[in-house]
C-alpha cells in the first residue's frame, strides 16, 4: 500500500472497550503485529497519529542527564530527614 492510499478502519466494540481493526496489508507494510505497543496523539485538526512506542536504552537516558545539575530540593530534604518510626539503616 502506498503512502497516498486511504483505507477505511471501522471501530468495533470489544466488551467495554472499543478497538480498531487494521488490515493485514497495512500491518505488514508498517512492520506491526498484535501485541506491539503504540502511542497515540491527536492534532488540532482532529487527526489521529499512531506510532510504535519508543524503547530507550539506559545509555541513551543517562546521556540526557546533567550530572552537574543541583539536586532537587525534595531529595535534599529526604537525605536530611530523621527516622520517623522503626526504620532500620
Amino acid at each position: 500500500m502506498g503512502p497516498d492510499m486511504q483505507v477505511e478502519i471501522v471501530l468495533r466494540k470489544f466488551g467495554n472497550s472499543t478497538g480498531a481493526v487494521f488490515p493485514p496489508a497495512i500491518l505488514k507494510d508498517l512492520g506491526l503485529k498484535a501485541g506491539v505497543c503504540l502511542t497515540m496523539d491527536t492534532t488540532a485538526e482532529g487527526k489521529i497519529m499512531l506510532a510504535p512506542k519508543r524503547r530507550y536504552k539506559l545509555s541513551e537516558l543517562i546521556a540526557q542527564c546533567n550530572l552537574n545539575a543541583a539536586r532537587p530540593a525534595d531529595m535534599v530534604l529526604w537525605d536530611a530527614a530523621k527516622p520517623a518510626g522503626q526504620e532500620a539503616f
